[in-house]
């Protein structure tokens, strides 16, 4: 008979760049208000990147602390994932520019391009390694340079989007109950132009007019999106409560992606769930997209907030469309 194996989180930490974008700066850039902002995305202020700073910069920084906790070397990892839809650069990937800066061992290295739901897809995909695959340390980690690719004329997505990191080491262990419960990662492709950027891909390559029209920054179509993510996120939340059975005072915390205010609020009220078990830190960094979960669960599990031997909700959504649960049983 084969042994059952589980997956325990031995480390997390992230990185979030020094240089804040308060609502006050960005009303010298676009027509709009910090009221108007506040009220319409609960966001106050982002952390946005420096001159050399990157992607890969934040995510080393981010697996480096996660590393650290974790008392283990880089030498010692099985494999790097780096879920992100904003790499230094197309080929090669930002897992294996990671792997050179950390010297770590000739472990497999790939990236993940799910937005806002990487991480979610991310932590599916190092349970399945860990449990069926042979390996047994994972580097997981979610790191976006959102500013980057962000129309800073436009209010209506400008005053959405930050920067920053957040990272999880994963383990093999004999405890088959650890790990992921329950998950559920889906897609609509149909929604592709919900959220997305049009030109820079081999479809529309960079030229002047490209880069003078915006055309390699996101555009939304906000009310769309809005509606997609409150249902989405409602959903999916109950829907792992009730697989896991799960009640509204069983639910330690759920760690959502970091979207909208609003959009956390409303679907939190539709389920009952107290606010205090759910948690939010947009107002302090905004959307980061796949980095927006593991940041808040480092932050939570600091906290004191998460302990070992509790079950958390993670969710996430976004472009693509994409979504995507998980039951993370520490």
């Amino acid at each position: 008979m084969s042994q059952a194996y589980g997956m325990a989180l031995i480390g997390s930490g992230y990185y979030l760049p020094a240089k804040r974008l308060t609502n006050a700066d960005l009303m010298k850039l676009v027509d709009t208000t910090d009221e108007w902002i506040t009220s319409r995305t609960g966001i106050r202020e982002r952390r946005i990147v420096s001159d050399g700073e990157t992607t890969v910069s934040m995510a080393v920084s981010a697996a480096r602390d996660a590393l650290r906790e974790a008392d283990l070397s880089p030498r010692d990892l099985d494999a790097i994932i780096c879920a992100t839809v904003t790499p230094d650069l197309i080929l090669p990937s930002c897992s294996c520019l990671i792997q050179a800066e950390l010297d770590a061992s000739t472990c497999c290295a790939f990236d993940l391009a799910a937005a806002c739901s990487g991480f979610l897809y991310g932590i599916v995909q190092a349970d399945l390694m860990v449990r069926h695959g042979g390996y047994r340390n994972v580097l997981l980690i979610g790191s976006e340079s959102l500013s980057r690719v962000t129309n800073y004329t436009d209010r209506s997505s400008c005053i959405l989007f930050g920067d920053g990191a957040g990272a999880m080491v994963l383990r093999r262990t004999d405890d088959a109950v650890r790990g992921v419960k329950f998950h559920n990662l889906g897609a609509d492709g149909k929604g592709w132009d919900f959220i997305y950027v049009p030109a820079g891909g081999t479809r529309t390559p960079a030229t002047p007019q490209t880069i003078a029209e915006h055309q390699h920054a996101i555009q939304m179509r906000g009310r769309d999106v809005y509606k997609f993510a409150v249902t989405t996120m409602h959903r999916l939340i109950e829907e792992a409560m009730e697989r896991c059975g799960l009640t509204l005072d069983t639910v330690k915390l759920v760690v959502p992606h970091q979207v909208n205010q609003r959009i956390i609020d409303s679907a939190v009220e539709k389920i009952g769930l107290a606010p205090e078990r759910v948690y939010v830190n947009i107002d302090r960094f905004g959307n980061t997209s796949a980095a927006s979960v593991p940041i808040a669960f480092h932050e939570a599990r600091k906290r004191g907030l998460i302990e070992p031997g509790d079950a958390i909700i993670l969710v996430g959504f976004g472009a693509g469309l994409t979504w995507g649960s998980a039951v993370l049983q520490l």
